[in-house]
């Protein structure tokens, strides 16, 4: 059963989902810095390290995973079930990393 799209789907979801709750207090932070011009100034010339921005790359693509997972649970809710879904699970996923693709180019570009 644990070897089925669905659930991997799933775990997807909710393992995106862990990854974001884990960044907001992080997020949070960084605003409270934007008080202090001179600590924020420090963090952004931080931002700028390659694994900085590869870690924000995979943070982009977390969310877009963790929306299109939710999509999907919202579809498989509401609407009548079809052998469709398994699709829509390879669908997700796509324009999940479509979404990261893109962030990728707009970033190193």
């Amino acid at each position: 059963m644990r070897n089925h799209a669905s659930y991997r789907a799933f775990l997807v979801h909710r393992l995106s989902g862990l990854g974001l709750a884990l960044f907001l207090p992080i997020h949070l932070i960084v605003l409270g810095l934007a008080v202090e011009a001179s600590a924020l100034d420090g963090f952004l010339r931080w931002s700028e390290l390659p694994l900085v921005k590869a870690a924000e790359t995979i943070l982009v693509v977390l969310l877009a995973l963790h929306m299109f997972g939710g999509l999907r649970l919202l579809a498989i809710e509401l609407l009548p079930w079809s052998d469709r879904q398994k699709n829509w699970i390879g669908w997700a996923a796509a324009a999940s990393l479509a979404v990261g693709a893109g962030f990728v180019i707009r970033t190193f570009a």
